[in-house]
């Protein structure tokens, strides 16, 4: 009896402490991945279904954060299985999400079916910039767009390609809409860099 107390007390307690079902999620997520076939091709699209459900929404349509769990998910998917993770843990690297922006179109309704499509667009000496489509099933229209830098830290995205490819491989070139996004991190950054004094002390 005293041990089935102290087994509800632990899991409240991580419950209490630990967003858990993302844990859980996120483990579910790669392990489907590790046993789908590999994505040869790293700037191919991967689309993942989903559906709106209680859990997800606010006012009856899907909270705007859920928009952002579910693109986490999706790159982990990706990430399995174009083989990025595996080139990173070769390399002794790792990768954040260095910066994200999100359009909403038209609301994901409570029921509502929708595919999740992912695909690496370019990359440059120290990011992944990815594109992530919510589409819905109904219509095909796109609800939402996401646009994701995801950071390379103790190494860079050529030597992850490289590693990957077994050759130097060329980036995408940049499209219009993705550059003015990427020009205003560069200038929010250099800005908040001024605001901080960290220009200055590396003079």
């Amino acid at each position: 009896m005293w041990w089935a107390l102290w087994v509800l007390t632990a899991l409240l307690a991580l419950f209490c402490t630990l967003d858990v079902w993302y844990f859980l999620r996120a483990a579910a997520v790669i392990l489907r991945a590790w046993f789908q076939p590999p994505i040869w091709d790293v700037t191919a699209e991967q689309i993942q279904t989903g559906r709106v459900t209680p859990r997800d929404i606010d006012m009856c349509h899907m909270n705007n954060a859920r928009y952002l769990r579910e693109c986490d998910f999706a790159r982990f998917s990706l990430y399995m299985r174009n083989g990025v993770f595996k080139a990173l843990r070769a390399l002794k690297a790792s990768m954040v999400v260095g910066a994200t922006t999100i359009r909403y179109r038209r609301a994901l309704c409570i029921g509502e079916g929708y595919e999740l499509r992912s695909r690496v667009v370019t990359w440059d000496d120290k990011a992944f910039y990815l594109e992530q489509r919510f589409v819905s099933a109904k219509d095909g229209l796109v609800c939402a767009v996401m646009y994701c830098k995801q950071s390379v830290t103790r190494s860079s995205p050529d030597k992850i390609m490289q590693h990957l490819c077994k050759r130097k491989v060329q980036c995408p070139e940049l499209p219009e809409d993705l550059q003015h996004w990427v020009n205003f991190i560069s200038a929010s950054s250099q800005a908040l860099r001024a605001e901080s004094g960290l220009d200055e002390k590396n003079k």
